[in-house]
C-alpha cells in the first residue's frame, strides 16, 4: 500500500470479473470515504482476452468498453502486456490478488499456484474459484497465516451469500457438526423441469439460454460441482482436509421422469443433496439424489435457489437461503471480501 492506494490484480475477467469491476467503479467514492483508500486495479490477466498491467491504475471503464466493442483488450494501448497469469501473480506490484479464473474441478490448478504465489509474497488473496478451497485449503490457509496475510473465499459456495463469514464472524466458539444443503442450482432446475414433463435435452437448452447451464453440463449433472462445494464447506467449517474425490458422489444422470412421479406418490420430491457429518470421529461427505418430503424446507428450494443448513453444538441449526442469484450477487461476494480485507488489514 502506497499513498493511500490499494493495488489489486485480477486473474480472470469473465462475467464475475466484469461485474466486480463495475462495482469498483460504482463504489469508489464510498470506499474512499469509509477507509480513506483508493482502489487501483494494476493488472487484469485473462486466457483469451489478453493481459493489462499499469502500476498507476487501469481505466476500468475503458476496459469494459473495449470488451463490449472488440471482445478483447485493445492491443494498441500501452497497458497491454504479453505475460501470463502466473507472471502477474509472481511479479506485478499489488497488495491483493483476486483469483477469478475458471474452475478446474479435478485439480484446482493453476488457481492454487496463483494464490500460493501471492501469499508467499506476503500479499493478501481473495478467491472466487472453489478449486483451491476444495483441493488445498489447509495448505493455503497455513501459508497465509505463516506470512501474516489475509485469505478469503466467500464467493466459492453460494455466490455472495455470507456462509463462511456467518460462521467466522457471528458463530464464534461454535463447533460445526453437520452441513446439509442444495448447492447446485443447475441440477435443482433440471429435476423440477423434468417433473413438469419436459425432455432432458429441452431443459438443458433452456438453461443454457438463461445462462446458468454450462456448455458442457456434465460436471453439474454428475455431481462434481456439488462435490467440490461440499468439500470446500467441510474443509473450512469442519477441518475435513478432503478433496472432491473423497466425497461419496452420485449425480442425477440416471433420474427419470417415472422415478420423480413415483416419489410424488409418496409425497416426496427428488433433490441432489449435499451432506457432511461426523461418523466414528471422522468427517464424511456425500452428494446424492434423495427423496425429500414435500413439507420439508429442502423440498421447497425452487429453481436456481440454493440452501445450506449448518448444525452447531451451541447454536443448533442455522439455515441460509440464496434466492435465485444473478451475476451481481456473485460479484458482491468478491466485493465483500475486498471490504473484509480492507477492514482487517490493520489487525494482522
Amino acid at each position: 500500500m502506497t499513498n493511500n492506494n490499494i493495488k489489486i490484480a485480477i486473474l480472470g475477467f469473465g462475467n464475475v470479473g466484469r461485474a466486480f469491476a463495475k462495482l469498483l467503479i460504482e463504489k469508489e467514492k464510498e470506499i474512499f470515504e469509509e477507509f480513506n483508500l483508493n482502489i487501483r486495479v494494476v493488472a487484469i490477466s485473462t486466457k483469451s482476452k489478453g493481459c493489462l498491467v499499469n502500476e498507476n491504475g487501469i481505466d476500468l471503464t475503458g476496459v469494459l468498453n473495449d470488451l463490449e466493442v472488440l471482445n478483447h483488450f485493445d492491443k494498441n494501448k500501452s497497458d497491454y502486456k504479453d505475460i501470463s497469469s502466473m507472471e502477474v501473480a509472481e511479479n506485478v506490484d499489488y497488495d491483493i490478488l483476486f483469483e477469478l479464473t475458471p474452475l478446474k474441478i479435478f485439480s484446482g490448478q493453476p488457481a492454487i499456484d496463483h494464490i500460493a504465489a501471492a501469499l508467499k509474497r506476503k500479499k493478501h488473496a481473495v478467491s472466487a474459484n472453489k478449486g483451491p478451497i476444495a483441493w488445498a485449503f489447509e495448505y493455503l490457509r497455513d501459508l497465509a497465516g505463516k506470512n501474516k496475510v489475509l485469505f478469503y473465499y466467500e464467493t466459492t459456495v453460494m455466490d455472495g451469500t455470507p456462509v463462511f463469514n456467518l460462521v467466522d464472524e457471528t458463530l464464534k466458539f461454535c463447533k460445526v457438526t453437520k452441513i446439509i444443503g442444495i448447492l447446485n442450482s443447475t441440477t435443482n432446475f433440471i429435476l423440477e423441469e423434468i417433473a413438469n414433463g419436459k425432455l432432458y435435452d429441452e431443459v438443458i437448452e433452456e438453461g443454457k439460454k438463461r445462462g446458468f447451464v454450462e456448455e458442457d453440463p456434465s460436471m453439474d449433472i454428475e455431481g462434481w460441482d456439488a462435490a467440490a462445494k461440499t468439500a470446500a464447506l467441510l474443509n473450512v467449517l469442519m477441518g475435513a482436509n478432503i478433496t472432491p474425490n473423497d466425497v461419496d458422489r452420485k449425480g442425477i444422470e440416471d433420474i427419470t421422469y417415472e422415478q420423480i412421479k413415483e416419489a410424488e406418490k409418496r409425497d416426496n420430491v427428488i433433490k441432489l443433496i449435499c451432506y457432511g457429518g461426523i461418523e466414528n470421529g471422522k468427517v464424511i461427505a456425500k452428494v446424492q439424489p434423495e427423496e425429500i418430503h414435500k413439507n420439508s424446507l429442502l423440498s421447497n428450494i425452487k429453481g436456481t435457489t440454493s440452501i445450506v443448513s449448518i448444525t452447531t453444538d451451541l447454536m443448533g441449526t442455522v439455515s441460509v437461503v440464496e434466492h435465485e442469484p444473478e451475476i451481481e450477487q456473485t460479484a458482491y461476494g468478491v466485493f465483500s471480501d475486498l471490504i473484509r480485507v480492507l477492514s482487517n488489514m490493520q489487525r494482522i
